[in-house]
């Protein structure tokens, strides 16, 4: 004799067939996404997406390995991001999979974040703030325009160098009561002659630390030369 299920009545049935609608749209979000907010990291990425009638569909985390798998499977939608380091790449990278991406101020982003700051949260406010009318989005860069805010960036850092390396310098010398006039100038002209010098006073550690700080001084100063030669 085989066994028969119970039948079971109206009021059953219609919780069934709910549960039954409710895990097949949890288990197909991946069509109805409209607006993704994609908060951006070194490793781990939050995403936050909505359908067309503003209900969340997504909120997951994406290794960087998985970023172009999984939204190479989606279709197009609108995807928002903070304007910050890796921002542009993945810009480009988005855009050629057929999304429209926009970036924004994380300034303007911040005012969207309802609870307090993590990626989760973030990617919410993102998806929010990426959907104003009145939001200004950042313009994203062209790789050949990358390369000229870097060569700028690179010749500041080694400027900076330069001059906390000449200020060290200076103050050494002051505790040995050589005062030396600022510029670089007259510290490249007079400082070997002050190093050589062994009347004036200085022992032999502080000679050879003053000796090799001069030194790396040097390089560092070449290297800004050769900056704004190659560019």
């Amino acid at each position: 004799m085989l066994w028969t299920p119970p039948s079971l009545n109206r009021h059953q049935s219609a919780i069934v067939e709910m549960r039954i609608s409710t895990k097949t749209e949890r288990a197909a979000p991946m069509n109805k996404l409209s607006v993704v907010g994609l908060d951006l990291a070194k490793n781990v990425f939050q995403v936050h997406g909505i359908n067309t009638d503003g209900k969340v569909v997504v909120r997951k985390q994406l290794r960087r390995s998985e970023m172009r798998k999984y939204f190479a499977q989606l279709a197009p939608c609108l995807i928002g991001m903070e304007a910050c380091g890796g921002a542009h790449f993945w810009s480009r990278e988005l855009a050629r999979l057929g999304h429209t991406v926009r970036m924004m101020a994380p300034a303007f982003v911040k005012p969207y974040l309802k609870s307090n700051k993590n990626d989760c949260n973030d990617a919410e406010a993102i998806c929010e703030a990426v959907q104003r009318p009145s939001m200004r989005f950042v313009q994203p860069k062209l790789p050949e325009q990358q390369a000229i805010m870097h060569l700028h960036h690179g010749r500041q850092l080694l400027v900076r160098q330069r001059v906390a390396l000449s200020n060290h310098m200076r103050g050494v010398l002051s505790e040995y009561g050589i005062i030396m006039p600022q510029g670089v100038k007259v510290l490249s002209r007079q400082l070997p002659e002050i190093l050589e010098d062994v009347e004036k006073g200085f022992t032999p550690i502080p000679r050879t630390v003053e000796l090799r700080v001069w030194t790396y001084f040097n390089s560092v100063d070449t290297r800004s030369i050769n900056v704004i030669c190659s560019s």
